[in-house]
């Protein structure tokens, strides 16, 4: 196998200007793709410098169903800081929690799709 890394996640959502909102502009990702398709909008966002972007399927995209996704992870340098900027924000933050690889959260998108924050712990 000479697989080198996942190239999307596709995250399905009701509203991908609702979604692209939340990605960007509280979560702190870039658009990395936003362009017309004959099956609706393409449209991906993405951390700075990730090789691994998120697709925000639209409804007609695919088949998927919005807040079915689950189990994302996103590594932060800081998960106390960004649950409060969350929190901040109205969205409905559970922990963070110490565990033995480091201090975890989880929260959903506007969709519902569930997604989790991790600092990794040193060493392990």
């Amino acid at each position: 196998m000479t697989i080198t890394h996942a190239s999307f996640v596709t995250l399905p959502v009701s509203d991908q200007d609702r979604a692209l909102s939340f990605y960007t502009e509280l979560l702190g990702f870039e658009v990395t793709a936003d362009r017309a398709m004959p099956q609706g909008r393409w449209l991906q966002v993405a951390p700075e410098g990730a090789q691994t972007v998120f697709t925000l399927s639209g409804p007609d995209m695919g088949g998927f169903r919005p807040g079915e996704t689950r189990g994302i992870m996103l590594v932060t340098t800081d998960v106390d800081a960004d649950c409060a900027r969350l929190a901040a924000a109205g969205v409905s933050v559970q922990g963070p929690d110490d565990l033995p690889w480091g201090r975890m959260a989880s929260f959903q998108d506007p969709d519902g799709n569930g997604l989790m924050l991790l600092t990794e712990k040193e060493g392990f």
